[in-house]
């Protein structure tokens, strides 16, 4: 894994995505701090460094996926920059693979093709699942099922920023059913990075 790409995307969430307070989560639970890594990923430069972090550990662990997806709304700057940051290699490297992206819906669509994935959708295809944060894993698991539904074999799973919650790990790995989950930081690498350096 390129060090560089990673160690620059902790610093931009521990200064820009990460929060100490009093916050309810989507799950119900309380925390004293809030990660909301699309305030990073969103803008260009973060978008960059993720992309290139999340390549550089697909790499790393050979996992040769065909495309990277998750559900929409967390996935969808992830996705994207993960599949440019794949032609750019591919401009680099003459024959590296060019990924393609899917994003899940949290519904299908009542109108039109009624699609429930938007994107990338080839039956028998290796994919990547991504996510932003992984809490209960309940948005990696739905995009994990919808691929499998739609036909397309799960080859591995990466977050940006995993809590460790008690379910979250255990929800996905199950769901993944062997193929294997990565983090590219724990929320405590996190919260000790903007401690160290960001907290006033």
């Amino acid at each position: 894994m390129t060090l560089a790409h990673r160690d620059a995307l902790l610093k931009m969430l521990a200064r820009i995505s990460f929060r100490l307070g009093d916050f309810k989560l989507t799950s119900g639970a309380s925390s004293d701090y809030y990660i909301d890594c699309r305030t990073t990923t969103l803008t260009g430069e973060g978008g960059r460094l993720t992309g290139l972090a999340v390549l550089d550990l697909m790499r790393r662990h050979e996992l040769r996926p065909r495309a990277v997806g998750g559900l929409t709304l967390g996935a969808d700057p992830v996705v994207c920059n993960v599949t440019a940051a794949s032609a750019w290699h591919a401009l680099e490297a003459p024959g590296s693979v060019v990924l393609d992206g899917f994003l899940v819906r949290k519904v299908e669509k009542s109108h039109g093709t009624g699609r429930r994935i938007e994107g990338f959708q080839q039956a028998d295809a290796p994919v990547v699942i991504v996510d932003d944060v992984c809490t209960t894993g309940a948005s990696t698991v739905t995009a994990i099922e919808a691929a499998r539904e739609a036909g397309m074999r799960v080859v591995g799973v990466v977050c940006l920023v995993e809590r460790e919650e008690a379910k979250g790990r255990p929800a996905v790995e199950a769901a993944a059913q062997g193929a294997p989950f990565f983090r590219l930081f724990s929320a405590d690498d996190v919260r000790a990075e903007h401690v160290s350096h960001f907290a006033l």
